[in-house]
């Protein structure tokens, strides 16, 4: 679903190179995953705010490049309560890898969540994750694609920003649900934008708030908006990350 002309022209180009992008040699994966729901679950049953922490290098919305080794970033944030964690692929404008999400699959116990830009089937078995994000602007054949993922064993995370997109991914059979705060025409973020999506929800969908969570107050706020889960990158990783993780998580 290539509306790029719509769209802000960092994640237009985001898109162009996503769907460049060459396909992996050798057949489908198949995954034995670890639960995201279950994990998110847990966290909240500890007293703890389920986040999913993001090891992210850099993006086109931030300044300046991580240069920490990835599993370390990662160890950190599981240390600092993370109930799972989220990883770049993406190489281009995140410099994000595949070998980044396979070293710290390898070195964590919760749930690892492969953040990228999917755009066909092919492209799922590029790495084991346990989570894939679709994202449902980008992707044509929602159902088909969700249904492939859950073929390799994957657990889909399709990410809506309003509430067409919502409806069109519980049409296509999402069980886990991540609303972006941030326009991705404008690239603004509004925390208003989950609570005005988040009623719509089906009570059996794991509900994710992403983007914009910055501070416990927006913890705490997202989680009364009904959010599951919490997808925070930048707020991580900016500073101490193991403290940066358990203000989150402890808020």
């Amino acid at each position: 679903m290539n509306d790029s002309e719509e769209l802000a022209p960092a994640v237009a180009s985001i898109l162009r190179s996503a769907e460049a992008r060459g396909d992996p040699d050798g057949g489908p994966l198949s995954v034995d995953a670890r639960s995201l729901p279950a994990a998110l679950s847990r966290a909240e049953e500890d007293g703890c705010v389920p986040v999913i922490a993001e090891v992210k290098p850099t993006s086109p919305t931030t300044d300046g490049t991580r240069e920490a080794d990835p599993v370390e970033l990662a160890e950190k944030m599981v240390e600092g309560g993370a109930a799972a964690l989220s990883v770049l692929t993406e190489p281009d404008h995140f410099e994000g890898s595949p070998e980044n999400l396979r070293r710290v699959r390898e070195a964590v116990d919760v749930p690892v969540l492969r953040k990228d830009f999917l755009v066909r089937e092919s492209q799922l078995d590029t790495v084991e994750s346990d989570v894939v994000l679709l994202i449902a602007r980008f992707v044509d054949d929602l159902a088909g694609l969700i249904g492939a993922a859950e073929d390799r064993g994957f657990q889909p995370l399709v990410e809506v920003h309003d509430a067409a997109e919502l409806a069109r991914a519980v049409d296509a059979g999402a069980e886990i649900v991540g609303v972006n705060n941030r326009d991705l025409a404008k690239l603004e973020v509004d925390l208003e934008t989950f609570e005005t999506v988040a009623p719509e929800v089906p009570d059996d969908v794991t509900l994710v708030a992403e983007s914009g969570i910055g501070t416990p107050d927006d913890a705490r706020r997202m989680v009364r908006a009904g959010a599951d889960g919490l997808l925070v990158g930048s707020a991580i990783m900016d500073g101490d990350v193991t403290e940066n993780t358990r203000r989150l998580t402890r808020a």
